[in-house]
């Protein structure tokens, strides 16, 4: 039996993982939930699974809950405090790190200062501070386990060969979003529920809007560079639609090793919280006659820019990962807003790198943290003017 506790319990990874836990409950064992300000689906997720712990982010929130929760067998926790208390409780054998943005970054590394296997879907934590998570974990001898289907498909692609000299590449697939096949013209008018339209998944606002982008898959691009140690000039992405193959591995004797399943997180959430063992699953196995074919194409790096800038930003180091990351935060967030356009999106991010001035990449925590801040701050001054002159 393992212990697990879910950071973002109720977002869109959070309810996945618990889904997969109640099918597996001889297995898996919630103890410790904790989430951002949903009173309502925390209360639900208490009553079917009974932890030990839970907390809420936003401290309004976290008192209602103990108010609806009083006198049943659970501890209820408010703020950052209260995250970290889960993410560290003495009894856990993996954390699940599915809170969206920055905030899951402090959270994450406490886990692992305590000891606790992570399973990882917090890009964010890797994007801005991957050199001081990956430090971190091998002094704490624990293992981080990819939740995103891309970087689960190359560790198990690589689970036979972990020699780094035999990797001659990692190819990451993506499907290229709703967008894939427009044109730059076209994308000038896209709306956010266009954006938010993806063909194969069904992720949250602000992922579904950096698929679209493609700077999704630029972030699993530099998650990827710190994850399996390799050199970001050895990392490509090939646009695959059907979303079947995950990702591959191509050797330096030419062979390429791919991990196929039908297109649903919770396989790969599953095996990242029973690792290293494998248990049967709720999601329909794959059926390739019906899958019928697969296709691949190149990425258009001129109608998506921000891959681009992923690269970049991964190749400069230091504390650039964390500027692309907060500039596109805010601009996602003002897209869904309806503040600015799509295409503005690339261009914020653009400016925003090109007004920083990078620090080494041994900069602190405190650094990347006061970077991500500036960034922000950079990105709203920049998004207001456009607001303002009818953008």
């Amino acid at each position: 039996m393992k212990h697990i506790c879910i950071l973002g319990s109720t977002g869109s990874i959070g309810t996945q993982a618990l889904q997969v836990i109640d099918a597996l409950r001889d297995h898996l064992n919630v103890i410790g939930l904790a989430a951002g300000s949903n009173v309502d689906l925390m209360e639900q997720q208490i009553e079917q699974f009974e932890p030990d712990m839970v907390a809420l982010a936003d401290e309004a929130s976290a008192e209602l809950l103990k108010a609806r929760t009083r006198g049943k067998r659970v501890e209820v926790l408010s703020g950052q405090d209260g995250v970290i208390q889960v993410a560290t409780m003495p009894e856990a054998d993996t954390v699940l790190s599915g809170i969206v943005g920055i905030a899951g970054l402090i959270p994450t590394l406490e886990a692992i200062k305590a000891g606790k296997h992570v399973a990882l879907a917090n890009k964010e934590s890797l994007v801005t501070a991957g050199c001081i998570v990956m430090k971190t974990a091998a002094k704490a001898g624990v293992r981080i386990l990819p939740v995103d289907g891309e970087h689960s498909a190359i560790f198990q692609c690589l689970a036979a060969h972990e020699r780094r000299e035999n990797i001659r590449r990692l190819i990451l697939t993506a499907s290229g979003g709703p967008f894939r096949s427009k044109s730059v013209d076209e994308l000038c008018n896209v709306s956010p529920v266009q954006a938010l339209n993806h063909p194969n998944w069904k992720m949250g606002r602000r992922i579904t809007i950096d698929c679209a982008t493609l700077m999704n898959k630029g972030f699993e691009v530099i998650e990827a560079r710190w994850l399996f140690d390799i050199d970001i000039s050895k990392i490509d992405v090939v646009i695959h639609p059907e979303s079947i193959i995950h990702s591959m591995v191509e050797f330096v004797d030419g062979s390429i090793l791919a991990q196929l399943s039908a297109a649903d997180m919770r396989l790969q959430i599953q095996l990242a919280l029973t690792y290293p063992e494998r248990r049967g699953s709720p999601v329909p196995y794959l059926n390739l006659a019906e899958v019928g074919r697969l296709t691949f194409h190149e990425v258009d790096m001129e109608t998506f820019p921000c891959l681009r800038y992923a690269y970049e930003a991964g190749e400069i180091g230091g504390t650039m990962p964390a500027v692309v990351n907060g500039a596109d935060e805010v601009a996602v967030d003002a897209f869904l807003k309806r503040r600015i356009g799509f295409l503005d999106i690339p261009t914020i991010i653009r400016q925003t790198m090109e007004a920083h001035k990078t620090q080494d990449s041994e900069c602190s925590l405190d650094d990347i943290m006061a970077v991500d801040k500036w960034a922000r701050d950079y990105a709203r001054c920049l998004i207001t003017p456009r607001v303002r002159g009818g953008a």
